[in-house]
């Protein structure tokens, strides 16, 4: 039985490293991993590329770009884990949930750009909401989103376990000039016309995200909590890794952790509904590490192998 080799360009950074050790034990795979020495060597890169079955780009978003161009075997199926080809044309996004036709699109691809950590959340609470016709398109949405400090990469995860630098806000809010790299994925797979405001921020905890998106009712006429409710039971139906909670609309509500899926590949929707004051807050809460990152890419790499 062929061991499809698998190469993870960027294994020692946070992702790569996540990746590798989901892989780790696998029988029905070989992984490809260079000697310290070779990582940073170009032509040793490309080399290594070009001889797997499937390349896995866990890199900056440039060097995933120079990576992909020393591509020449036309067999290689790529994952990409930066933001580099989210939304450029070839490229399947791997977000498989998102409708019923994007497993098999991931799964017969040579090109797959893994979802951004926020975007997934985003896009998974919108896009079924904007395709049914009950979120208009313009809609003027709000995005909050907070993640644990590893979502900066080795060097925060760095910064803040060692604290290196001394003082280090409990919370800190960033992407204040409005133009966080993330936007143009979530407007373009959540099927929006007018670009949302987005506002991330980190909290001094090491991994995963809760986000949330207010919605007012009286800017969708004809549109209730429960229709929201109801269009995303049937969206998720069936989805392994996606889990919708029961509206919540009367009485005290729980709090949400944004840690309460870590380790794990799942995805939490849920909707809380104040009739009164006709208001709707979408939420989700997933390991930034996981479906944000590793998890999603593991899970993309399922599918190719099983197309194999």
């Amino acid at each position: 039985m062929h061991q499809p080799l698998v190469f993870i360009d960027g294994d020692q950074g946070t992702t790569g490293l996540q990746i590798h050790a989901r892989l780790h034990g696998r029988q029905d795979l070989r992984l490809l991993t260079l000697p310290e020495a070779e990582r940073k060597d170009p032509a040793r890169r490309a080399e290594a590329i070009n001889s797997a079955d499937i390349a896995v780009l866990c890199l900056p978003d440039d060097a995933a770009r120079a990576a992909v161009a020393t591509i020449h075997n036309p067999a290689l199926r790529v994952i990409d884990a930066s933001s580099a080809h989210r939304t450029t044309p070839g490229w399947v996004y791997g977000l498989p949930e998102l409708d019923a036709q994007q497993a098999e699109r991931i799964a017969r691809a040579t090109r797959v750009s893994n979802p951004g950590c926020y975007p997934t959340g985003a896009i998974a609470l919108l896009q079924p909401l904007v395709k049914a016709g009950l979120l208009p398109a313009d809609y003027p949405l709000s995005i909050h989103a907070i993640s644990g400090y590893s979502g900066g990469g080795r060097a925060a995860v760095e910064r803040h376990e060692q604290r290196s630098e001394g003082y280090l806000p409990a919370l800190q809010l960033y992407g204040l000039d409005l133009a966080h790299k993330h936007v143009p994925e979530i407007q373009q797979h959540a099927g929006l016309s007018a670009r949302p405001v987005f506002v991330p921020g980190y909290g001094d905890y090491r991994q995963g995200i809760v986000l949330n998106i207010p919605l007012q009712l009286r800017l969708l006429p004809g549109v209730s909590a429960e229709q929201l409710q109801a269009c995303l039971e049937h969206h998720y139906q069936g989805a392994r890794h996606v889990q919708v909670m029961p509206l919540h609309q009367h009485g005290a509500a729980p709090a949400l952790d944004p840690q309460a899926l870590n380790d794990s590949n799942d995805l939490r929707l849920a909707l809380y509904a104040n009739p009164e004051h006709g208001q709707v807050l979408l939420t989700a809460v997933f390991d930034n590490l996981g479906k944000g990152a590793s998890g999603a890419a593991v899970q993309n790499l399922e599918l190719i192998l099983a197309a194999l």
